[in-house]
């Protein structure tokens, strides 16, 4: 696969990121530099490969289904590199109801120009007995934990699928739990009820909801923040089942076998959300997985940052490709500079401090051992991270002085 990431900044010859297999990249720089600009320029590029993988874009922000229109904008930028405006295919996947997640007026404006809106459903029987405890923090050594842990493991050892009101009833008729333990672990599940993010009735498969050769933004902006909150559960979720789900599906590709889910790309924004650095989160154990252990399944990963010294040091260090936009703050220049390579021929903070203009951006390549000052390429689809007004962000020209 080769991905046209923009043009060396120095000898102004284009520049690839060329590779076969999975990658784990690592895209940082402070706000307003082009993080996640140039994250959007790595999934048009995905998409446009002769085989493209399941891309799904976990966007905290709400930004990224503006690529299905096309960056009209920057036309002229685009012809110069030999690129024209396009649109891409948005898929905007919402864990909850979207009516009442969004403004009734927003939500109306999105199906008005046919994105496809669809509610994610999760399965309750997609999280071990392990997992419901740590969503609300039951210690399974306590009265709560040990009642939730006997409820869904009963319930899985049956084989099938379950609900959230099936893990209720088993709690309710737990003869061993006291009726202020039941109430307890009852009432958080009511709320879980609640979310809308469980499905209820019939069991869906998580790989049935996205699409391959689409971009599947997987918008949880409308959700709380926080390690243990809405978020981290359904990234967690996704990251788990989708890994064990490709590591069957690699077995099966070995003996030649036909299988339905393919390689997967899984790009986070504010990935210091999901794996933050000293701390525990919902999805975090399942995203180093991911990142250490991808490879065989065909699992690659991006994650992007404003703040790399508060991502988790073993997904720093097991990404194989960095794009550091602009730094400024020590902690995070020394972070990054931990990465440092003997083949680089200086430290990585030097090449960082050297950066001066918006979309210029230092590629490191540890299949090739190589270190690039690049100017990344414009995008072909509308970028929905500006700070400006939206009409601004259309006659804001951001290549234009290094076209």
């Amino acid at each position: 696969m080769e991905l046209l990431l923009g043009k060396d900044a120095r000898e102004g010859e284009p520049v690839y990121l060329r590779f076969s297999g999975s990658r784990a990249l690592l895209i940082c720089g402070k706000r307003g530099s082009g993080k996640s600009y140039t994250m959007g320029v790595l999934v048009e590029e995905l998409l446009s490969a002769a085989d493209a993988p399941t891309i799904i874009v976990v966007d905290p922000m709400g930004i990224y289904h503006t690529m299905q229109r096309r960056n009209d904008a920057q036309a002229d930028d685009l012809y110069r590199w030999g690129l024209n405006p396009r649109s891409c295919p948005v898929r905007l996947l919402v864990p909850g109801d979207p009516a009442e997640l969004y403004d009734p007026d927003v939500l109306a404006e999105l199906q008005r120009t046919e994105l496809e809106v669809i509610p994610l459903h999760l399965n309750a029987s997609d999280l071990s007995a392990d997992a419901w405890c740590d969503l609300w923090d039951f210690s399974v050594n306590e009265p709560r934990g040990i009642a939730l842990f006997r409820a869904v493991q009963k319930l899985a050892s049956k084989k099938r699928p379950f609900t959230v009101e099936d893990i209720i009833r088993g709690i309710e008729t737990d003869g061993r739990a006291l009726d202020v333990t039941k109430e307890a672990v009852a009432g958080r599940l009511m709320v879980a009820q609640a979310w809308r993010i469980f499905a209820e009735s019939s069991y869906v498969p998580l790989a049935d909801q996205f699409r391959r050769g689409w971009v599947n933004v997987l918008d949880v902006s409308r959700l709380e923040p926080g390690p243990r909150q809405r978020r981290n559960l359904v990234v967690s979720v996704l990251a788990r089942n989708f890994f064990r789900q490709r590591s069957d599906e690699r077995l099966r590709e070995e003996f030649g076998l036909p299988t339905v889910l393919g390689p997967i790309w899984l790009a986070i924004d504010e990935a210091h959300q999901f794996v933050p650095a000293g701390s525990g989160s919902l999805a975090k154990e399942h995203i180093i997985r991911w990142v250490k252990e991808g490879r065989q399944p065909g699992l690659s990963i991006v994650v992007a940052t404003q703040q790399p010294s508060a991502l988790d040091g073993e997904v720093l260090s097991q990404c194989d490709t960095i794009l550091c936009h602009k730094l400024t703050t020590k902690e995070d220049i020394a972070s990054l500079n931990r990465l440092s390579q003997d083949y680089m021929g200086a430290e990585l903070r030097t090449f960082v401090r050297s950066l001066s203009r918006t979309g210029e951006a230092v590629l490191v390549d540890d299949e090739r051992e190589s270190v690039t000052t690049i100017i990344v390429r414009p995008r072909q689809s509308q970028h929905g991270g500006g700070t400006r007004p939206s009409r601004e962000e259309q006659r804001f020209d951001l290549w234009s002085k290094s076209s």
